[in-house]
């Protein structure tokens, strides 16, 4: 076994193990299945850019190394770092608030997913000449309802105060 091929062995090891890690629900193991990938992510680089040149500095014009994939590397590292950070944070929060770093399945969320319509398929839209078709359309619509529905809303909540003052003037007065 050459070096290049160890490496192509190790960065889907590193991979698999990683994406198995990211499907638990633990929030530690999803963190520990991040910088797994972002190592293998950094070892596909490093295989990908080719095989090693002479330093810059010596002076042969085509013996130069490509200081590309390095910059992409160091990116690399610098955005894993970055996602590791925030995702420490959430663990963090989670552990604080409940004592747990498990992430469990919201009774809602899954009552939503199982819906057999959506807000989009509700109403079709006539004169829709979007790129995006009926679904955008649909969006607008329901949302422009949403802000009538709000308006009709705050205006009986004004009336029923109309209402309630009136009859505690006439108690008052009486």
């Amino acid at each position: 076994m050459n070096a290049s091929l160890t490496l192509v062995i190790i960065m889907v090891i590193l991979y698999s193990v990683g994406v198995y890690l990211l499907l638990e629900r633990s929030m530690t193991r999803v963190l520990l299945g991040f910088l797994l990938l972002g190592n293998a992510t950094n070892l596909l680089i490093l295989i990908v850019s080719g095989p090693s040149g002479a330093a810059a500095f010596y002076g042969e014009e085509d013996a130069t190394a490509d200081p590309l994939p390095q910059a992409f590397i160091l990116t690399a590292i610098v955005i894993t770092f970055g996602v590791s950070a925030f995702l420490l944070a959430l663990i963090y929060r989670s552990w604080r608030l409940a004592n747990a770093d498990v992430v469990y399945d919201d009774s809602e969320d899954v009552a939503l997913g199982s819906r057999s319509s959506s807000v989009t398929m509700d109403r079709v839209v006539p004169g829709d000449d979007t790129e995006f078709g009926t679904r955008a359309a649909a969006a607008i619509s329901t949302a422009v309802d949403l802000t009538e529905q709000e308006q009709r809303e705050e205006q009986e909540s004004l009336a029923a105060e109309r209402s309630r003052a009136q009859r505690n003037d006439k108690e008052g007065g009486s």
